[in-house]
């Protein structure tokens, strides 16, 4: 018997230590300037909420903390897509003025690695900029951060919610400077290459519904000439 109760200790024990060895992974540092900051193009700013209440659409497999909208708009619960979820949003310039309308399909990556501070999602966006014309970013991005600062303290609280201040850029990828990779569809920006950093700010996170005030922004370094020229 005592041969037991060690080995369920240990196993316990083990556990823990490995779930705080990934907590508090000293190796993992959270990205918050953006490698767009120094850069010479035109810096499109295109902010959303990403609170599903707010949404235009958003849907899921209907299994997450956050509800679809409208309650009625079709679910992705097939297995093929039961890990993607939807947003449909406005996109507002940094005044807060509405300028277009950005749809996103997320899917978790199989690229996801723990032990490296990895939790990863494989993203697209379309762009659509009336007057301007649209555009598609593909990116990886890495929640890991608002992982553990946000969702398990929410989680752990008493009051199953979290409340503070947080601002994190999701991006780590393709590209080398872990940049999303933006390309120029119609309009103005047929034919361009850009770069791209998605960035997220909270404030108010339920453990029961999700996002409460929260924020991204997605940011697009455009170049000023596809040609080269001014």
């Amino acid at each position: 018997m005592k041969y037991l109760v060690s080995l369920v200790f240990g196993l316990v024990f083990g556990a823990a230590l490995l779930f705080a060895g990934l907590y508090l992974n000293p190796f993992a540092s959270k990205a918050s300037v953006s490698p767009l900051a120094v850069s010479d193009d035109e810096l499109v700013v295109l902010d959303f909420s990403m609170v599903p209440s707010e949404s235009i659409l958003f849907t899921n497999n209907g299994d997450s903390v956050r509800s679809p909208n409208p309650l009625k708009v079709q679910q992705l619960w097939e297995p093929a897509i039961e890990q993607t979820w939807v947003s449909v949003v406005e996109l507002s310039s940094a005044r807060g003025e509405p300028i277009g309308v950005g749809v996103k399909f997320s899917s978790t990556s199989e690229a996801t690695r723990p032990l490296n501070a990895e939790a990863l999602v494989d993203s697209i966006w379309h762009v659509y900029l009336p007057g301007r014309g649209t555009l598609f970013v593909e990116e990886s991005e890495n929640y890991w951060h608002f992982l553990r600062d946000i969702v398990i303290p929410a989680r752990w609280s008493s009051s199953d919610s979290w409340r503070a201040s947080w601002h994190g850029i999701t991006t780590a990828g393709p590209g080398a400077l872990r940049t999303a990779r933006v390309v120029g569809q119609t309009g103005e920006f047929a034919g361009v290459r850009a770069e791209a950093v998605e960035s997220i700010s909270a404030s108010a996170y339920s453990a029961n519904e999700g996002p409460v005030a929260m924020s991204g922004s997605l940011l697009i370094a455009v170049p000023k000439s596809s040609d080269g020229k001014e």
